[in-house]
């Protein structure tokens, strides 16, 4: 059966109109979460809401502790994620209040561990960053509530925690990028290490700094919480869809089948506890 994770970003900070069950705190080998998992259900569909920021928004982009977050859901039985996340636009005809549900991924980011899996070598295929399987839904949904949502796009994911300056903006639009943002990554990364399906819903804020607007936390919030009730509905009219994908074939869910390159001999006795939960199935850490 599919458990599905919601990570939520700026202004998205819990889930509303759902039955909820308990707040969950999660210890990892990699630290504690961003904050409490809490456990909801919907449409008969269990569900755990992480609040990527944490509880008043205590950690800027660049120090949420990524690896901890994916791997504490992983650890509750998560098989697929939503994240959800303001972005600036790179382009015209995305506007602000729009959706995106990208389809790749450029790294701009310098200063985070985007694996799990050091000091081994684990290769896993990256080609297409998003499942599509998730993707397919999510786009499926938001047409189907009447919203403005643009199929596909390469996300920039930049480190931040400033904004972009202009001749950045400039450089990201050259390279025929979609839109930018600060978070995507290394979560996607880690994600399909964890063979959990992933894809996100990128809410529009901002034209970034390539327009004639200035970009603002005040922008960005206030465009954000304009479109938080659409994300809910969006998620709530989604949830069926994704129970639906569980039996069904995904490379996503296989990633790691021909990705371990290390000899299982070098892996170092105190990290076999905690390759275990994402190895185990793969190589004996007993």
């Amino acid at each position: 059966m599919a458990k599905i994770g919601v990570i939520g970003g700026s202004g998205f900070y819990r889930m509303e109109g759902m039955n909820l069950g308990r707040a969950l705190e999660v210890s990892t080998p990699f630290g504690k979460p961003s904050a409490p998992l809490q456990e909801a259900e919907a449409e008969g569909v269990e569900l755990v809401f992480l609040a990527r920021h944490g509880i008043g928004h205590r950690y800027n982009p660049s120090c949420v502790p990524y690896q901890a977050n994916i791997y504490a859901l992983k650890s509750v039985g998560v098989t697929h994620i939503i994240s959800v996340g303001a972005v600036g636009t790179l382009r015209k005809d995305i506007e602000p209040l729009h959706f995106v549900v990208p389809d790749q991924i450029i790294d701009r980011t310098r200063s985070r561990p985007n694996t799990f899996f050091d000091p081994i070598a684990v290769h896993v295929g990256f080609a297409d960053p998003f499942c599509p399987c998730l993707r397919k839904v999510l786009v499926a949904q938001i047409r189907k509530q009447g919203l403005t949502v643009h199929d596909g796009g390469t996300y920039v994911c930049m480190e931040g925690p400033l904004f972009s300056t202009k001749a950045e903006s400039a450089l990201h639009r050259s390279w025929g990028a979609s839109i930018i943002g600060m978070t995507v990554l290394p979560e996607a990364k880690l994600a399909r290490e964890a063979e959990i399906c992933y894809a996100t819903i990128a809410l529009a804020t901002d034209y970034d700094v390539w327009h004639d607007e200035t970009v603002t936390v005040e922008v960005v919030v206030g465009r954000i919480q304009k479109n938080v009730s659409n994300v809910q509905e969006v998620l709530r009219g989604v949830f069926p869809r994704i129970a639906d994908l569980a039996g069904k074939e995904c490379e996503c869910r296989s990633a790691l089948k021909n990705a371990i390159l290390s000899d299982p001999a070098a892996i170092p006795d105190e990290r076999k506890a905690a390759f275990r939960l994402l190895l185990g199935k793969y190589v004996d850490l007993d």
